[in-house]
């Protein structure tokens, strides 16, 4: 072979080459963007769990509009699944519990029954699953804000609070709330479209039949639906994801519970009633425990922010 056919043999590998790897590219970010979609789609998991958590649902009743069960079921669906919080039924669940310990009071269960007062598990967290609320005057776009009332005018151009029927696409929202100091600790907004079922961003969570068996089967079987669960899936991982870093013991680096003083005392300088006392305390006194205990005698401080040691004998917790 020839030097100038070498020559042009070796350009034209060159050129084969190059346009080999520019038709590859798309394919390669295309392949990276479903892997991407497939890996959002899975429900988060946790070797510990962050807490007990209640579900509520929102004020407004918005998924009838679609057909759909409330995001109450599809949310205990990721919680059970996720092993990130201990579930506490706060609805129909707590209303049958009721009704049995209604009738153990009443002494119409059977001897060894084992139902009565103090068995009950607190929540340490609730959380609502809402809609976020669309400005009608700026072409659907999220305001960031809670869905409230019902929407003026009627639901235009398939457009109701964060979900665009048009479009396939959904802007939800979840807000968790500490039960004991009603502080909200995160309003987290999750987003989805159409084009995430297209990339397979379904993943699993609507071929095992989790959905259907617990209660959400709406948002399996539609296409809406399934948008919608995919953009609470989306607002769930996220929440998880922040909560990681809150102490699992919840009850017990929160505020302490208050104490009620049900005899008359003194607010003592040491965790002995031979210190010097600081000042009386009255029957119905309310004090707030600092944690810190010696035998009988506990550190609290009262309504006026006066710290001392008071015998445990004396008060009982505040109701």
């Amino acid at each position: 072979m020839s030097r100038q056919k070498r020559a042009w043999a070796g350009v034209l590998s060159l050129a084969l080459a190059i346009s080999g790897a520019v038709g590859g590219a798309p394919a390669l970010a295309a392949s990276a963007q479903k892997e991407r979609a497939q890996k959002q789609a899975e429900i988060p998991r946790c070797g510990q769990k962050i807490g007990a958590i209640a579900i509520a649902e929102p004020e407004r009743n918005w998924w009838s509009e679609y057909q759909l069960g409330s995001p109450e079921a599809l949310l205990k669906i990721f919680v059970m699944q996720s092993g990130c919080f201990s579930l506490v039924d706060r609805g129909k669940g707590m209303a049958m519990m009721q009704q049995e310990r209604a009738l153990a009071s009443g002494g119409d269960l059977r001897v060894g029954s084992n139902i009565g007062k103090g068995q009950v598990k607190a929540a340490d967290y609730v959380l609502v699953p809402d809609l976020v609320s669309q400005n009608q005057n700026s072409g659907g776009n999220a305001i960031g804000g809670l869905l409230g009332g019902a929407l003026g005018g009627g639901v235009l151009g398939g457009l109701a609070g964060g979900i665009n029927i048009k479009k396939k696409s959904a802007n939800v929202v979840l807000s968790i709330t500490d039960i004991r100091s009603s502080e909200q600790l995160a309003a987290i907004e999750g987003q989805a479209k159409k084009s995430d079922l297209g990339w397979g961003g379904g993943g699993g969570l609507f071929t095992g039949g989790a959905l259907i068996a617990g209660g959400a089967s709406g948002y399996a079987n539609t296409e809406i639906g399934q948008v919608i669960a995919l953009a609470y899936l989306d607002a769930y991982t996220k929440l998880v994801d922040q909560m990681g870093g809150l102490s699992t013991d919840a009850a017990g680096t929160n505020v302490r519970q208050a104490v009620q003083m049900t005899k008359p005392g003194n607010l003592y300088e040491g965790p002995s009633t031979k210190t010097a006392a600081i000042k009386p305390l009255d029957p119905g006194t309310l004090l707030y425990p600092t944690g810190n205990k010696d035998g009988l005698m506990w550190e609290v401080e009262d309504e006026l922010g006066a710290k001392g040691w008071v015998s445990s004998i004396q008060f009982q917790l505040a109701k």
